[in-house]
């Protein structure tokens, strides 16, 4: 599976719990460290970390297991390392302070609507 078929399913599971403001960056050109960067906001606590655990659940699904997670038991910001995709869900107030499609402008981006 190839990695943007993985932020494919790390979107649908984002929707699936109700995450908003998914957004995919392409870094493919960019960096060494990842293809994708696939973000998306959650409300609460509660939220980030159940959109989380479902992004991982679906991953693993398919055979990718998290290398890394940062940010788990805080759920403003948490960071899940897949290798070719990294997933970022924040909470409003942190993905708004740390701006990682300012900080990454030079990526493409993708907004992602229900439905995608």
């Amino acid at each position: 599976m190839n990695s943007k078929e993985l932020a494919q399913i790390a979107t649908q599971a984002m929707q699936e719990k109700k995450g908003w403001d998914i957004k995919i960056l392409g870094l493919q050109d960019l960096s060494v460290l990842t293809d994708y960067f696939v973000i998306c906001n959650g409300n609460s606590r509660v939220q980030t970390r159940a959109i989380a655990d479902f992004v991982e659940e679906k991953l693993v699904e398919v055979g990718v297991n998290v290398a890394r997670r940062e940010g788990y038991n805080e759920g403003k910001w948490i960071l899940l390392d897949f290798g070719d995709i990294i997933v970022h869900v924040f909470q409003e107030e942190e993905r708004t302070f740390y701006n990682l499609e300012r900080l990454w402008g030079d990526a493409s981006s993708i907004s992602v609507n229900e439905g995608y």
